[in-house]
């Protein structure tokens, strides 16, 4: 399930964030050379066929989120969500958004990853104002349940004139 409209950052979420770049890093690039069927090209296809499935119907696919719901910050701001299982899928009047740059690290046991990715494009939620330069960093925790990947945790941020800290390099 793609919650492209919803996401945004605040220091539980950047700490998410933090985890899963620290993962990246830490983890063996194994899991981006993997052959077909792997847990990193499994969730990169889930992503782009949840994307196209927005696409081509105009609503989210159903059955994307774990059966215990999803923590999520929206990239529309707020406090921390609780996104229910059984939540109706969210529908569109247009959607135009492309996955970019998708990594995913497997945690050990092969049941848990991490994808981070940029979201890009154009869009109207359904009793929503269009957005029409849609741009986030997105960090989504994927669980296996019942032999299917579900989303567990996510987090969208804007990618935006904003500021960070001064740090340049982990010493």
């Amino acid at each position: 399930m793609l919650r492209i409209h919803r996401p945004a950052p605040n220091q539980l979420g950047l700490a998410l964030t933090a985890l899963a770049a620290m993962l990246l890093v830490a983890a063996p690039m194994a899991a981006e050379s993997h052959a077909e069927g792997s847990v990193a090209a499994e969730i990169k296809a889930l992503i782009m066929e949840d994307n196209a499935y927005t696409r081509e119907n105009l609503m989210d696919r159903e059955g994307g989120v774990s059966k215990d719901g999803s923590l999520e910050f929206w990239s529309s701001g707020g406090l921390l969500q609780k996104t229910a299982a059984d939540e109706p899928p969210s529908q569109y009047e247009a959607f135009a958004i492309t996955p970019k740059h998708i990594q995913v690290v497997e945690l050990p046991g092969g049941e848990a990853a991490v994808a981070m990715y940029y979201s890009e494009g154009s869009m109207h939620p359904k009793g929503s104002s269009p957005v029409g330069h849609y741009m986030t960093r997105v960090t989504q925790v994927y669980v296996k349940e019942d032999g299917k990947w579900v989303i567990r945790a996510a987090h969208w941020s804007p990618v935006a004139a904003g500021s960070g800290t001064s740090q340049t390099s982990l010493d």
